[in-house]
């Protein structure tokens, strides 16, 4: 039986705050709402944010399209305080991982980036009568221990920056992004 407990909080980090990360956000939202209602909580912040932008046009048609819902969204700095209580950190790429770690050294363990996360996570199993929180929690730290494990390099780990280039590396970033937030997702699904 499921109790109720905080919901699992987890941050996505990509450069501006306004492609990545926020698309990340809101599919990841948008899906887990879907699954376990309240159980979650999503939000982003950029390592060198537009602060008090929206999500770039392009891009939110794209989160629209998946499912998720790109109104209201204002983009924010990373800070050390945004990263106090998060549960679960998803970086877009090992740069910004790196960058979450400088500011918080006690997140180590608890950061991924999006795509490595979806990569290592269909190799553990939880416990199916654990709360969504207790679930990820163990989840994340068998995670990291198979990092080592299943090494990748930055091509498959990274999320491509679209931000002022061509439609080709909006759609390069979708493929590379939305399979991973699908991923994640199908985790969830499998304790449900």
């Amino acid at each position: 039986m499921r109790t109720t407990t905080a919901p699992f909080r987890i941050l996505t980090v990509c450069t501006g705050n306004i492609c990545r990360s926020p698309m990340a956000e809101r599919l990841l939202q948008a899906g887990m709402d879907s699954l376990a209602p309240g159980e979650f909580e999503i939000t982003s912040a950029g390592t060198g944010a537009l602060v008090g932008s929206g999500i770039e046009p392009h891009v939110a048609g794209f989160v629209n399209i998946f499912g998720g819902d790109s109104s209201g969204f204002t983009s924010r700095q990373l800070t050390a305080e945004i990263l106090q209580g998060q549960d679960l950190v998803l970086a877009l790429t090992r740069g910004h991982r790196s960058k979450v770690v400088e500011l918080a050294p006690g997140l180590l363990r608890r950061t991924f980036t999006l795509r490595e996360l979806a990569r290592l996570l269909p190799l553990v199993d939880a416990d199916p009568d654990a709360p969504a929180a207790e679930r990820w929690q163990a989840a994340m730290s068998r995670a990291l221990r198979l990092r080592s494990a299943h090494p990748a390099g930055p091509e498959e780990d990274d999320v491509v920056d679209p931000y002022r280039r061509s439609d080709a590396v909006y759609q390069q970033m979708v493929r590379e992004l939305t399979p991973a937030v699908d991923e994640l997702l199908a985790w969830e699904r499998r304790y449900r």
